[in-house]
């Protein structure tokens, strides 16, 4: 979902490192020293030379001494700092050009606009595009095809396609350690999301899901899970149409072939099987901005132990503020002051009517079924969090829910683990949004999280300041596959 986009010059960068020349025969800050004696055409000698010219070379001779001392002095100094020493390789003018071309190239990356770049792969998709006629018509781009292919995606000599049995305790196992060492992080590198195994079963596995839609890639020799990808079945409202689609998720290459163009492949292969089934449309979301978002959606963040997360610097303070004031700043109220109840099957047909009638006021929604919502929403220890409110005829007016999904902290001597929750899907009705909101923050501090996120989407940005929320430092944009929706329609969609 994030693109480090240093990868490639990284690579670059190595390269130039990594060649062996021989060390310079003079090392850098120095310079043959002068003849103590000046000649001009080597007409003076030193039995012509006077006592007064022999007094000044002298002196010279010791200004010379004590600069020469300060010098090394500095040379020291510089080779300390800039890891400069006679001993290190020297760089020739090859690999000082290539060195510098990857510093060009980064500082492109840095300041291009990802919505000019040519995006080669998905220009022969079936999405929208940036430059495209914005009068195009909504809905789908492509017929759906009466022909679909029966043969797998080509892939390399050594790898071979693998459906991913998630029932199974080992595959299952393998997968969780594929996404816990290769999956999402930060763009620092501090924190990597760590899907538990009851989440990822969770996640995969809702009404009408399909083993052949969890699919990886394994290394022909040792078998070993080298990247997956997944699809699971869903029906989504754009708009006022209904449609029947994949969500695609958990997109995940090994480290070591980021640079083999796997994901093309991956997402081609899935397509295929999708397809292969009848479905000829997906949603999915990705921190990389590609042709083309229906939106692009800022995560919020509302701190719950302050001290911990600054500590491990996924916050920090702010200018003149003490952690004592922050950690009063953040606080909240120990008990809830509205009865809420955990979420229970007796509740799940009044609460997926009320989620669904919610619903109806954005562009690009779910639309639960009864067992979906059951799947969804009913807690799960350890992974999903829901509570109703009812009125005293036993009605269901208000509903809360958020998911559990922890990051490994990569650095940090103390702490390994972020504890954090997600705003899920909440709706209010015999309270406003905010003093619902309110209730889910004790609930969670409670639970033990570290921080309550939530994307700007539904009506969410209505408790943000109120509640103290702070804005992230990226987005998240969510697509449609041969589906066009005008940019900017609201999202009423939250995708694990």
């Amino acid at each position: 979902r994030r693109v480090t986009m240093a990868e490639p010059v990284e690579e670059i960068l190595s390269t130039a490192v990594a060649a062996d020349e021989p060390a310079a025969a003079n090392p850098a800050g120095t310079e043959p020293e002068a003849d103590d004696e000046a000649t001009t055409g080597g007409e003076l000698t030193a039995n012509k030379a006077s006592a007064d010219s022999k007094k000044k070379r002298k002196k010279k001779k010791k200004k010379r001494a004590a600069a020469q001392a300060g010098s090394e002095a500095d040379n020291e100094e510089t080779a300390a700092e800039e890891g400069a020493s006679a001993s290190a390789p020297a760089m020739d003018a090859n690999q000082l050009a290539i060195i510098q071309q990857a510093m060009a190239q980064l500082q492109m990356q840095q300041n291009v606009d990802p919505r000019k770049q040519p995006h080669k792969y998905w220009r022969s998709q079936p999405v929208p595009q940036f430059d495209e006629d914005p009068n195009l018509p909504e809905g789908k781009i492509e017929p759906d095809s009466e022909t679909v292919s029966q043969e797998p995606v080509g892939l390399p000599n050594g790898f071979e396609w693998s459906t991913v049995d998630i029932m199974a305790a080992d595959q299952l196992e393998e997968l969780y350690q594929l996404l816990n060492q290769n999956y999402v992080e930060d763009d620092d590198n501090m924190f990597r999301f760590d899907y538990s195994k009851d989440f990822l079963r969770w996640a995969l596995t809702p009404p009408g899901w399909k083993p052949v839609w969890h699919l990886g890639i394994r290394n022909s020799a040792n078998q070993k899970l080298l990247a997956f990808i997944s699809g699971i079945p869903a029906e989504l409202r754009c708009v006022d149409h209904q449609q029947l689609l994949v969500e695609i998720n958990f997109l995940c290459v090994h480290k070591k072939l980021r640079h083999k163009r796997v994901a093309p492949s991956l997402i081609s292969e899935i397509t295929r099987r999708v397809n292969v089934e009848g479905i000829f449309q997906a949603c999915y979301t990705a921190g990389a901005i590609i042709p083309r978002p229906v939106n692009s959606i800022r995560y919020y963040h509302r701190s719950l132990h302050p001290k911990k997360l600054i500590d491990i610097k996924f916050s920090r303070l702010a200018p003149k503020q003490k952690m004592r004031d922050a950690i009063r700043k953040y606080a909240v109220d120990k008990e809830t002051e509205i009865p809420l109840v955990p979420l229970e099957e007796k509740h799940c047909e009044q609460a997926c009517a009320l989620l669904n009638n919610y619903l109806k006021k954005f562009d690009m929604v779910p639309v639960f079924s009864l067992d979906d919502f059951k799947h969804w929403l009913l807690p799960r220890e350890g992974v999903i969090k829901s509570y109703v409110v009812e009125d005293a005829d036993g009605k269901v007016t208000d509903l809360i829910s958020y998911y559990s999904l922890p990051s490994t902290v990569m650095t940090h001597p103390d702490y390994d683990r972020l504890e954090a929750a997600y705003s899920y899907y909440n709706v209010a009705t015999s309270m406003d949004l905010t003093k619902l909101m309110e209730q889910a923050l004790i609930l969670a501090k409670n639970d033990g999280f570290d921080v309550f996120n939530a994307l700007d989407l539904m009506d969410n940005g209505e408790f943000f300041e109120k509640l103290l929320f702070g804005g992230g430092d990226g987005n998240l944009n969510f697509y449609l596959y041969n589906y066009r929706l005008k940019e900017g329609r609201s999202i009423g969609l939250v995708l694990l």
